[in-house]
């Protein structure tokens, strides 16, 4: 059999045509097998039928089989020179010729050094293009939090608002300068009570020594 992978021809038959042509030869050597055995059959029965004859069935097998050995050297080599005549004549695309679908390939035609040229380049978008979903994907995530922060920012400005809303009920005032005032009070509240924390233990510190 042909060790050529004759790619091309596979590409426009759909099969290679060395897997063709052993059919073709599992397919006579199958008929020959058979034909054979009738042969057998045939010379059994006349043979069965002459009175006297001592030629047995394992010895006509015997001769049977020598025959089929003889018959199927002589058929493997008229075989080889039909499969070589097919492969070359009948299963073999020219090398002038091109294929419809590859016929693009005749219009742009790249050397190996521009193909990867453009092997690289797309490299490059394939990276920039997965660079640019982890970027968005990354924008996505931050839109979400910002939307919970939003969402919190909503919450602190209507308690904010009802809180105002309670100072005017009980004619606080304007809620900014009251919660001023009170941030002002707590702070001097703070002072004195660091004062008092700070004399405290002066005096413990006065009694320990009495």
């Amino acid at each position: 059999m042909s060790v050529d992978p004759m790619t091309y021809e596979t590409q426009f038959f759909g099969f290679t045509p060395q897997t063709c042509m052993l059919r073709v030869y599992i397919a006579f050597q199958d008929y020959l097998f058979e034909m054979m055995l009738v042969v057998e059959g045939v010379m059994l029965k006349k043979l069965d039928g002459i009175p006297g004859c001592k030629v047995s069935p394992s010895q006509i097998r015997k001769c049977t089989e020598k025959f089929l050995l003889f018959m199927k050297e002589h058929f493997d080599k008229l075989f080889a020179k039909m499969e070589e005549m097919l492969l070359q004549l009948v299963l073999n695309i020219p090398k002038n010729v091109l294929l419809p679908e590859d016929r693009v390939q005749e219009q742009y035609r790249y050397s190996k050094e521009e193909f990867q040229a453009l092997q690289d380049e797309l490299q490059q978008l394939q990276q920039q293009c997965r660079a640019e979903a982890a970027a968005e994907q990354a924008l996505r995530a931050e839109l979400e939090e910002q939307k919970v922060v939003k969402a919190e920012l909503e919450k602190i400005l209507q308690c904010f608002d009802g809180l105002e809303s309670i100072c005017r009920e009980h004619g606080a005032g304007n809620f900014k300068e009251s919660f001023a005032l009170l941030t002002q009070n707590s702070k001097k509240l703070q002072d004195v009570l660091k004062d008092v924390e700070e004399k405290s233990k002066k005096m413990k510190q006065h009694d320990q020594f009495m």
